[in-house]
């Protein structure tokens, strides 16, 4: 079984400079649910862009809270 949280993602260019440099390592996101969820800026990597990272994402975690994906869904 795995647990399934969706929320938009909203992060400047400038916070996606500070992962680069190693200032951030984590973020803490609020799904639709009101759940706050913190989740390594890594994960985001892939949908960040020269404005920084925009769009709705559906995180899927395990039952026990580990990660499993983050997928992009608009």
């Amino acid at each position: 079984m795995s647990r399934h949280y969706v929320f938009s993602g909203f992060i400047s260019a400038e916070k996606c400079q500070q992962y680069y440099r190693g200032e951030v390592r984590y973020l803490i996101v609020t799904a639709d649910s009101g759940e706050r969820i913190q989740l390594a800026f890594r994960h985001f990597q892939p949908y960040i862009s020269q404005l920084g990272i925009r769009g709705r994402f559906r995180l899927t975690l395990t039952d026990n809270g580990d990660f499993l994906k983050l997928e992009k869904i608009s």
